[in-house]
């Protein structure tokens, strides 16, 4: 389906939609070694707080926006709930503002998220991927953006495209065709927000094997690649696995097959960069076959150290776009499509400051630039069509593709250059608090109300 009757709905019908974002963080010394101390208990419990919990360690925190209406209200309240959750750590400690970890001990003392009786699900899963892909590569952080357009817009789209599938085959058929579209080209989406391309040494040779300098302090780096949490080294399954994606019973048939040969544990454990999700996550596969695709998971975004939630407005709203012009774009029968996202993906990562680097398009190459600027210059015209009158994002992007210098990525190796890894980002984690604590200096303590019995906000009003 091409759903061009999209152009028969207003811009606000369009852009209307849930908004989620979901933060996994490390907590670091000043001096840049992993915090080794419990969960602070100034979150409490990690099982009940809905807002501030645990990921894979008990030194990386996790937080969770509650959905919202508009891009706007979800980053205005992921930005105030990162200022709290930064402000509430103790007086040498801070979230490492780098998806690639901070100086780590040996790998039996990283401490595994700890759970009570209730836990012990969490806990022995967890126990169970640091057996099977290693402790040290559950640190590897990042920001997940949660995203669903409004039962309304479906709606009013359903009856224009007059289908003779369900409703709910169709809302699925409207997520699916994201999905594909997505994994074809969330190459560009690595390039324009990647930031990690420095490894201290305490973390994978993997990773350190595909940088090409050093610093004094011990670490590594890449001046060829934005972002090394998506390339190879990064936190990938033990095998490559492509899932169909042409409907949701061939989805969950093949996660079933993979399950059952032992490939995967259960369904959550397959990490691609968007994931299906369903209205019952406890029992995910069941629930997307009688219910459908709730909405998406984007699970490409780097932690992003120059700005103090690790995540910059403009890029939500770019990523918001682009999940439109996934709909809308017209799908290549290419065979081999997934294999070639995947070769696009590491590519892009490892090398897309390379300008001898290609990737491929439908088995022939092509430079990023030329393909990447053709994308926007095809969102310009999207944007035109549909009444999306904010152009500023999309040039503030071409001018990033055109200059890679203006990427973060490039940014940030100017720093690495000059100070070191370690150095430079001890250096952004702490003026990231600093800017924490003064942001809470100056709220409104009415605007932390709905937070007060999940973070501590003993800063408001100082």
């Amino acid at each position: 389906m091409n759903f061009k009757n999209l152009s028969k709905l207003s811009a606000n019908e369009i852009l209307a939609g849930s908004f989620g974002i979901e933060w996994e963080c490390l907590r670091a010394k000043g001096d840049g070694h992993l915090s080794l101390t419990p969960h602070p208990e100034i979150f409490g419990d990690k099982l009940t707080n809905p807002l501030v919990t645990t990921d894979f360690s008990e030194s990386q925190i996790e937080i969770i926006t509650p959905t919202f209406k508009t891009i706007d209200e979800a980053f205005d309240t992921f930005s105030l709930l990162s200022d709290l959750v930064n402000a509430s750590l103790p007086e040498d400690e801070y979230l490492w503002f780098q998806s690639i970890p901070c100086i780590l001990p040996y790998w039996d003392q990283i401490p595994i998220a700890q759970y009570s009786e209730e836990g012990e699900e969490s806990q022995k899963y967890r126990e169970d991927l640091a057996k099977k892909y290693g402790v040290k590569k559950q640190m590897i952080s990042g920001v997940h953006f949660n995203f669903s357009f409004s039962d309304e817009f479906l709606e009013k789209l359903y009856a224009l495209e007059d289908s003779d599938l369900t409703f709910k085959e169709f809302k699925n058929e409207v997520y699916l065709k994201i999905t594909r579209n997505y994994l074809r080209y969330c190459w560009l989406i690595i390039y324009l927000t990647g930031c990690s391309i420095g490894s201290h040494k305490t973390f994978s040779s993997e990773c350190i094997h595909l940088m090409d300098a050093r610093d004094d302090y011990g670490s590594f780096y890449s001046t060829k690649g934005p972002s090394f949490r998506n390339a190879s080294c990064g936190y990938k399954n033990l095998k490559e696995l492509y899932p169909s994606y042409n409907s949701v019973d061939e989805f969950v048939r093949d996660i079933d097959e993979f399950i059952e040969n032992g490939d995967l544990s259960e369904a959550k454990e397959l990490y691609t960069q968007i994931r299906l999700k369903s209205k019952n996550p406890k029992d995910l596969l069941n629930s997307l076959k009688d219910e459908g695709i709730e909405y998406i998971e984007i699970r490409t975004l780097d932690i992003n150290p120059f700005y103090k939630c690790g995540l910059v407005r403009r890029d939500m709203t770019f990523l918001h776009f682009f999940l439109i012009y996934m709909l809308i774009k017209d799908e290549s029968d290419y065979p081999l499509w997934q294999k070639e996202a995947a070769i696009n993906e590491e590519n892009t990562a490892e090398r897309a400051y390379d300008e001898s680097m290609r990737l491929l398009r439908d088995g022939k190459e092509i430079t990023l630039k030329k393909w990447a600027s053709e994308i926007i210059n095809e969102m310009y015209g999207m944007c035109e069509v549909l009444g999306i009158n904010d152009f500023s994002t999309l040039n503030f992007m071409l001018n990033r593709i055109s200059n890679p210098n203006l990427t973060y990525g490039k940014r940030l190796l100017k720093l690495i250059e000059e100070d070191g890894y370690i150095n430079t980002h001890i250096e952004l984690s702490k003026n990231n608090k600093k800017t924490s604590i003064n942001n809470l200096k100056n709220i409104d303590r009415d605007n932390c109300k709905e937070f007060e019995k999940y973070v501590n906000i003993a800063l408001v009003g100082k």
